[in-house]
């Protein structure tokens, strides 16, 4: 009698960098492919919602605020340790970011307080290259039960 092959367990790379054009439907597209990185990484659901929110944010804030010349790209990285989640949003721009205040009647204005909020951790610092700057958070990965 023939013993039955087990699936042999997927192998996926540990982090992964994306690039993207200063434009508007850059964010669409970072959150779909990090939803598709997600599944062979096997993040809990509320891991892979939380994450997709923040980058979202990170890379509309890149967009909107990172005036920076044409032809500049923005980058997102992300990066899966046995215990955490971290994601990075570089862009061309020098000026970090200082979060502000929204009021209730803003329609925007709220993503580093979201990210602030909902992360374990986070950052802004220079790109050590010298131009532009990096946005980063990181999620402690939760045992799933």
């Amino acid at each position: 009698m023939q013993t039955p092959r087990l699936p042999l367990p997927v192998t996926a790379p540990r982090d992964i960098e994306w690039r993207f054009s200063r434009h508007a439907r850059s964010a669409a597209r970072a959150r779909a492919l990090f939803r598709e990185q997600a599944a062979p990484w096997e993040l809990s659901q509320d891991t892979t919602d939380t994450a997709e929110l923040l980058l979202s944010e990170l890379m509309t804030n890149a967009y909107r605020h990172a005036k920076a010349p044409a032809g500049r790209e923005i980058w997102a990285r992300c990066e899966l340790t046995e215990d955490r989640l971290r994601i990075t949003v570089a862009d061309a721009n020098d000026t970090l970011p200082t979060p502000g205040r929204a009021s209730l009647d803003d329609e925007s204005g709220r993503g580093l307080e979201l990210v602030a909020a909902l992360a374990d951790d986070w950052g802004a610092e220079r790109r050590e290259c010298g131009i532009g700057k990096e946005l980063w958070f990181e999620l402690a990965l939760r045992v799933q039960r």
